[in-house]
This record gives structure tokens, sequence and C-alpha cells, in this order.
């Protein structure tokens, strides 16, 4: 920025050695050049600052790759003025006569210029190379890219602007792929420190193996002291088996002898009620065979009377009663 100062309604500018001044008093160019002093009215002086030094501009940016995975791709392009006449006519530079600040932002049109013509270049080189390809190739092939497309877009000469140097600072991807990227060489490297391990180990191992085969002699033959043990306590156990078996067969061999003996019995003791009942019945038979049939009938009679129900009264009609003793009579002659 212009240094200014006031003195009796004059103004007096001081310009840095980097800044091309550019004076004008009613339209005419009175002053032009870098690191220039001189005095001026305010109110007829228009003042132009151009800034002529190297400039450093810093960008970043996303890009998708061939295979669609993002990446941030950061970038430092160096440019300077090199026409400051052609880029105050193009840009707006100039400054107020009394602070000496620039009345616009020339400088921020002029980085979105350059940041969008360098992203244009770098996203079509990333959208033609993988993840993996740009990953390692990528910087230099977006360099170079960004470099010549910069180079040949025709509306930096025509600002006056001259580009000094590209430099592509880094190539990121997503923070997820970049592990799962990095995944494949850790596992390299803790391989490489595992086998370093294991290797350091080998001796230890060695040594521990001479104390493992002791200690397996001594557990083989404690085994098979407890293989004598188990076969001596089975040989037992089989015994024990076999003569608790006897046991039992002698048990059910009396148990079944016993069933015999009391379905013997049982059988005679039926047999002999079913003979006795037969000799009753036979005997009944006899006695009623022998019997009078008029005592017969009395003792049906008898019986029937002991199953019929209770008999208050009973009414003998004369039809009845003639019948009765017709049938007596009849059994006296007989």
């Amino acid at each position: 920025m212009a240094d200014i100062t006031r003195r009796l309604g004059w103004r007096h500018l001081r310009g840095a050695p980097t800044a091309h001044i550019r004076h004008h008093r009613s339209g005419r160019l009175t002053h032009d050049g870098p690191g220039i002093s001189f005095w001026f009215r305010a109110l007829s002086a228009a003042l132009s600052e151009v800034p002529v030094d190297d400039r450093e501009l810093a960008m970043t940016f996303h890009a998708r790759t061939a295979d669609f995975q993002d990446v941030a791709v950061q970038a430092t392009v160096t440019y300077r003025i090199s026409d400051p006449a052609l880029a105050s006519a193009r840009l707006d530079f100039s400054v107020d006569p009394d602070t000496g600040a620039w009345r616009g932002a020339p400088l921020e049109q002029l980085g979105t210029l350059l940041t969008e013509t360098a992203q244009q270049h770098a996203l079509h080189v990333l959208a033609r190379t993988p993840l993996a390809a740009a990953l390692v190739d990528g910087v230099s092939a977006v360099r170079e890219r960004v470099a010549a497309g910069l180079a040949a877009e025709p509306r930096l000469p025509a600002t006056g602007i001259e580009i000094v140097a590209v430099r592509v600072v880094a190539l990121r991807p997503e923070p997820e792929v970049e592990r799962a990227l990095r995944t494949p060489a850790r596992e390299l490297i803790q391989q490489e420190a595992d086998r370093a391990t294991y290797e350091r180990r080998a001796v230890a191992v060695e040594r521990e193996r001479a104390i493992a085969e002791n200690e397996l002699a001594s557990q083989i033959e404690l085994a098979r002291r407890e293989e004598q043990l188990v076969e001596q306590r089975g040989t037992n156990a089989r015994r024990e088996a076999e003569e608790a078996a006897a046991a039992d067969a002698v048990r059910a061999e009396a148990e079944a002898a016993r069933s015999v003996r009391l379905a013997r019995a049982e059988a005679e003791g039926t047999r002999q009620v079913g003979d006795a009942k037969a000799a009753a019945q036979a005997a009944w038979l006899r006695v009623h065979a022998e019997v009078d049939v008029a005592v017969l009938h009395a003792l049906t009679g008898t019986r029937l009377a002991e199953n019929l129900p209770r008999i208050d009264s009973v009414t003998v009609s004369p039809d009845v009663l003639t019948g009765l003793l017709a049938r007596l009579g009849d059994g006296e002659r007989t």
C-alpha cells in the first residue's frame, strides 16, 4: 500500500520499489513507474498501484479420479504482473488518494482466475488417472499439466500476468481411503517386525525345547503308570460287576423258583376249591333229583318269595282259586 501524507491541501505519495504507480491527472498520465514519489492534488488525481513482485498463490481443491475416488490437491502458483499498464487497464488497481488503500480487490480477482484455471487442468488429468497411479505419479503429472495450461491460457497475457512457477504440494485421498491404503504397508512392516521377533526367540525356543522334552518324558512315564492304574481299576470293576451279576442271577433264580411254587400252590388251591364246588353242586343236584315234585315246587316258591319284593296284601279272585284247587286235586290223584 502506498504511503500518502497531507500537506496544506496537497498529498505526497511515496511508492515502494515493488509497486508500480500510475498517476493520471485530468485524464493524462503524469507519473508512471515503480518506487516513485511525487506531490499531487486529491481532487484531480487518479492513482493506481500495481504490485510487480513475485507473489505466491496457495490453492486447495478437490478432484475425482478415474475410479471415482475423491482426492484433495494442494498446489502453489508463483506469478507476477509483467505489464502493469495492461493489468491496471483490465483490473481495478486504483487506490484512495487519502489512505493509499485499494478501492477494490484486484488480487482476489486475479487469484480466482488463476485458481479456476489451474483447477480445470488438474481435474482433467485426475479424471483419467486411477487413484493408485495418481498417488504415485500424480504430483508431477498435475504440475506439468497445470503449468502448461496456465502458460497456454490467453486471459493471463491479456491481463499482463506472467506465471513464474507451479508447485503441487500433495495429493491426498479421503481419510478412510488413506487408512485402507496404509494397511498393507503397515502389515508388511509388522510382518518384518514379527519375523525379527521370532528369530530372536528361536534360540530361547530351542533351549525351552530341551526342557520340554524332559518334562514330556516325565509326563509319558506318569501317563504310563496312570494307564496301569486305570487298567487295574478296570479289572477290579469288571470283577466286581461279574460277582454282582452272579449274585443277581442267584437271586433271580431263587425268586423265579419261589414264584413258581407260589403259582403252583395257588393253582392247586384253585383246583381244590373248584372240585369242592363241583362236588357240592353235584350233591345238590342229586338231592333235588330225589325230592318229590311238590317239594321242589314249594322250594321254588320259597326261593321266589325270598327274591320278590314285599307284598302287603293279596287278592285272590274266584277264578284263580278254582284253578288252584283243581291243580291240587290233580296232584293228589297222581
